[in-house]
C-alpha cells in the first residue's frame, strides 16, 4: 500500500479510498474495483486460489489480455511486499492521509 498510494494519489486516488481499504470498508468503491480487490485478496493467500466463480466475473469485465497484466501487477506488488518482509523493511507511511502526522520512523535492518 505504502508507495503505491502515493502514486495512487497522483493518479487521482482520494485518500477516503485508501483508508476504506486498509478499514475493508469497500461501500464508495465500484463494482470492478471490488472485483480487482477481490482478485487481489485471493492471490495473497497461502497458497493463492482463484475459484472459478471469480474467474468468470473477471473475464466478464476483462480481457485475457488485461487480466493478465493486472494478475501480474498484483503478483508484482505481493512478491515485492513479501521480499521487503526479509530485510524488515517497514512502511515509510506513505499511505498516511494528507494533513495527518505519523510519527512512527520507519525501521530497517542494516546490511
Amino acid at each position: 500500500m505504502d508507495i503505491n498510494s502515493a502514486v495512487g494519489r497522483k493518479a487521482g486516488l482520494s485518500d477516503a479510498k485508501l483508508q476504506a481499504v486498509l478499514g475493508d470498508d469497500l461501500a464508495g468503491f465500484t463494482d470492478i474495483e471490488r472485483l480487482v480487490i477481490e482478485l487481489a485478496d485471493a492471490m495473497v493467500e497461502a497458497p493463492a486460489n482463484i475459484s472459478d466463480d471469480l474467474y468468470a466475473r473477471l473475464r466478464a469485465q476483462f480481457s485475457e489480455e488485461q487480466l493478465m497484466e493486472l494478475s501480474a501487477q498484483v503478483a508484482l506488488e505481493n512478491f515485492r511486499a513479501r521480499w521487503n518482509r526479509v530485510f524488515d523493511v517497514a512502511s515509510d507511511h506513505l499511505d498516511t492521509p494528507a494533513g495527518a502526522k505519523d510519527t512512527t520512523a520507519p525501521a530497517r535492518r542494516s546490511a
